[in-house]
């Protein structure tokens, strides 16, 4: 069953003790208010979903394009930052104006968490492949951390698309599965979830009902 997810932001990282008084890792989600402001329906669009609008912003609607306008003005609420699409059933397509919170989901409930990493600019094989670098003895010079060579002979004469190569390190989406619900804070809005969530403090995160766990 496929049902909306949320939006939250990263609050950051800390330790957590269990009834048992064993100690874990956790991640610390702040879900501002999700609206629906625009549904897609099979019949008209080729598929279900639903669009939620979620986390303030400072800009007028007048600054805004003509399309995000009509979205706002349509849903008659103030522009957001943030705007995700979420796959849903036919039964679960919600009316524009719903609003979601920190409820939608459960404790001990699993989930799915998507971000972007955290960037770590252009890295060399050693640091972003895990490559264990060339012979540090006489005559390899100062090539001990590269990569070495990366074409073959004449035929084919180039080097293949996807060649595990120095270059830009991180800033990829992301996504953990089965990541659980530890306790819910609906006074504060937040979400304690055990592990670790991709991204940096303050990172957009996108959460749904776990895939391959219920």
């Amino acid at each position: 069953m496929l049902r909306p997810g949320l939006i939250a932001t990263k609050i950051g990282n800390s330790s957590f003790y269990n009834k048992e008084g064993n100690n874990m890792h956790i991640t610390i989600l702040k879900v501002d208010e999700c609206i629906v402001s625009n549904i897609k329906t099979e019949q008209k669009d080729g598929y279900n979903a639903v669009q939620l609008a979620s986390i303030d912003t400072n800009k007028d609607i007048n600054n805004l394009n003509k399309a995000q306008r009509k979205i706002f003005s349509t849903a008659n609420i103030k522009p957001k930052k943030i705007l995700k699409e979420f796959r849903v059933d036919n039964q679960n397509i919600l009316e524009i104006g719903t609003k979601l919170n920190v409820n939608h989901f459960k404790v001990d409930q699993f989930i799915d968490v998507s971000s972007f990493s955290i960037g770590k600019g252009f890295a060399g094989v050693m640091k972003r492949h895990n490559f264990g670098g060339l012979r540090a003895s006489h005559g390899v010079s100062i090539s001990h951390r590269s990569h070495g060579s990366t074409g073959q002979n004449q035929d084919p004469g180039r080097v293949f698309k996807g060649k595990k190569m120095a270059g830009r390190m991180g800033n990829r989406k992301v996504t953990k599965q089965n990541l659980k619900i530890i306790e819910i804070d609906e006074t504060n809005n937040l979400l304690i979830v055990k592990g670790s969530v991709p991204g940096k403090k303050n990172s957009t995160i996108y959460l749904k009902d776990s895939v391959k766990r219920s």
